[in-house]
């Protein structure tokens, strides 16, 4: 063998090498499924106060910039993922004290900050409140919603002792609008707020979803000082409460255990319309980076097998693709399974991993996925 063909073999077979070390050393990527959105939990408000015009994530609210400095920029581009897959219903003693905003999920412990200046929601004590959390990936389950103590203080990271011990409003199995898998769906319920309450608060969520054992978790920081659902702290303005749109469907009242199977107001997702898919970027380089996309199966049958597409919005390219064949057309790349992958069992996933060539802007694209 000459010189020449034995360095090639050699260095392809560094690049795979090296392409394996980083995926065992990242982090496990997590489901997405949803997150509060009024009032806003963390990740959600911190994401629509870094949004930009050129798709990339760059909060300005210092506490957010905080927590991209120490989770990274991917708890943002997924901030409807703050979960456990493992939770099953379990609080004190399985999350422990100090992270109960991020849920214990080490990809979002920036979350778990004990800050002053996190984006705020106005609200006022005792009134009523059109609650939206966000219907990423649709499942049956409970809402819970808690409130702190008076005596907790914003300058320690919440425990379970600071909560008051029953949660303020409980719904299960709410009704929906907008687009399964989009920024804007969302479960919708009103709620009277907790009475006696004035200065910061946090509103606490728990999601417990009643067809598996993933739990989702969240911190929507409030201030009751006579608001409607203003929020501050968003790129340095205040924005107005989302209006309620009209719907024939009645809004859900607040009892514990709140209204349920209501009929659905939102149109079933069409058949394949249980693959989700999410993209990550694991590490990046001056021109270039890794990344990963997880390939979901939220229906009830398996997958024989799936198909991943996107569009790249700055022009990147993928140089090397692992567990997965890909074809591009311009800048649209198409994925699909590979011999060992394409099976996916009901809430089970897999994912593939790309080694990708960027200039400037390294956007996040939506990728979108079918299932065969």
């Amino acid at each position: 063998m000459n010189r020449s063909r034995m360095a090639a073999l050699l260095t392809a077979a560094m690049t795979l090498a090296l392409g394996a070390v980083a995926l065992a050393s990242s982090p496990q990527p997590a489901a997405a499924h949803g997150a509060a959105m009024t009032p806003g939990s963390r990740t959600y408000l911190c994401w629509q106060d870094g949004l930009s015009t050129t798709g990339e994530i760059r909060p300005t609210n210092p506490a957010c910039s905080a927590a991209v400095a120490q989770s990274g920029a991917n708890s943002l581009y997924n901030w409807f993922s703050v979960l456990r897959s493992d939770a099953g219903g379990r609080t004190t003693g399985f999350i422990p004290d100090g992270q109960l905003c991020s849920g214990g999920n080490s990809g979002f412990r920036g979350y778990d900050l004990a800050r002053t200046d996190w984006p705020l929601t106005h609200l006022t004590a005792g009134a009523r409140l059109d609650f939206r959390y966000s219907n990423w990936a649709h499942h049956p389950g409970t809402f819970y919603f808690y409130i702190t103590k008076n005596s907790w203080s914003p300058n320690r990271a919440l425990a379970w002792s600071d909560l008051e011990e029953q949660p303020f409003l409980t719904v299960t199995n709410p009704p929906q609008r907008g687009a399964v898998g989009t920024n804007d769906g969302h479960y919708y319920f009103s709620g009277n707020l907790p009475s006696g309450k004035s200065g910061q608060h946090i509103i606490y969520s728990r999601w417990v979803r009643s067809d598996s054992q993933e739990n989702f978790f969240g911190c929507s920081d409030v201030v009751f000082d006579g608001g409607n659902g203003q929020v501050t702290g968003i790129k340095g303005g205040t924005t107005s409460p989302t209006p309620t749109p009209t719907d024939p469907t009645p809004t859900p009242t607040d009892p514990t255990p709140g209204p349920t199977d209501p009929p659905p107001t939102t149109t079933p997702p069409p058949a394949g319309g249980d693959c989700m898919a999410a993209y990550k970027v694991t590490s990046a380089w001056q021109g270039g980076f890794q990344g990963e996309v997880t390939i979901m199966n939220h229906g009830s049958t398996p997958f024989s097998g799936w198909t991943a597409s996107w569009t790249w919005p700055n022009g990147q390219s993928i140089n090397q693709i692992w567990s997965a064949t890909q074809t591009s057309s311009g800048s649209t790349v198409t994925a699909t399974n590979v011999s060992y992958n394409g099976t996916v069992a009901p809430n089970g996933s897999t994912t593939f991993g790309f080694l990708a060539s960027s200039t400037g802007t390294n956007g996040i694209p939506t990728v979108t996925c079918a299932r065969r």
